[in-house]
């Protein structure tokens, strides 16, 4: 029960990204509801799918867990190694900087790197879905990126390095937060100290 919750808030959070690579029916759409209109659905199924997906897979966990394969201890190291630039790929998504006009896509390559770091050591079917849907979502994405012309090179930034210090620092300090806080009390597994 648990796995059919979180799958259907995967097609539900992924399937409204999905959408927007979707030109023409993202433009006939916005054209039909507004754009107010149209964000305001889109963040909305973006709230109920990511709900779906932790309520589901926090009761897949608690009562149907399927382990597929045992990563050793060590993979978890690796995890941390890799989630840490992932968080700050997604900061440096929301402050242009030299790392954004390097990577272009910092928010994919970012969710990239979380969702490797998780598959590397986790082996249960849950998680195989959750971060293995993530990674295909953010592969897909990139592709379709390419293709319909939004990689557009990016322009010198004012900032220049500045913001790729303040992207560091406040990737860094996500990383701790969902390190110290989020991962143990949401998920339920501490991070740093096990």
């Amino acid at each position: 029960m648990g796995l059919a919750i979180m799958i259907l808030g995967l097609v539900v959070f992924l399937g409204g990204h999905v959408f927007i690579t979707m030109r023409g029916h993202r433009a006939a759409a916005i054209a039909r509801f507004g754009e107010g209109r149209y964000k305001g659905l889109f963040s909305l199924a973006a709230v109920i799918g990511i709900v779906l997906i932790g309520y589901g897979f926090a009761y897949y966990r608690a009562t149907g867990w399927i382990d597929i394969w045992f990563p050793p201890p060590w993979t978890r190291h690796v995890t941390d190694a890799l989630v840490w630039p992932a968080m700050i790929c997604v900061v440096a998504a929301y402050i242009p900087g030299e790392i954004k006009r390097a990577l272009k896509h910092p928010m994919l390559v970012g969710v990239k790197l979380w969702a490797v770091a998780h598959l590397i050591t986790n082996g249960d079917l849950g998680s195989i879905i959750l971060f293995g849907s993530f990674l295909a979502w953010a592969g897909y994405d990139r592709i379709a990126v390419k293709y319909r012309g939004d990689a557009v090179a990016l322009p010198k930034p004012a900032a220049g390095y500045r913001n790729d210090f303040i992207a560091v620092v406040v990737g860094t300090l996500v990383y701790f937060a969902l390190g110290l806080w989020f991962h143990p009390w949401v998920i339920g597994k501490p991070v740093f100290g096990s």
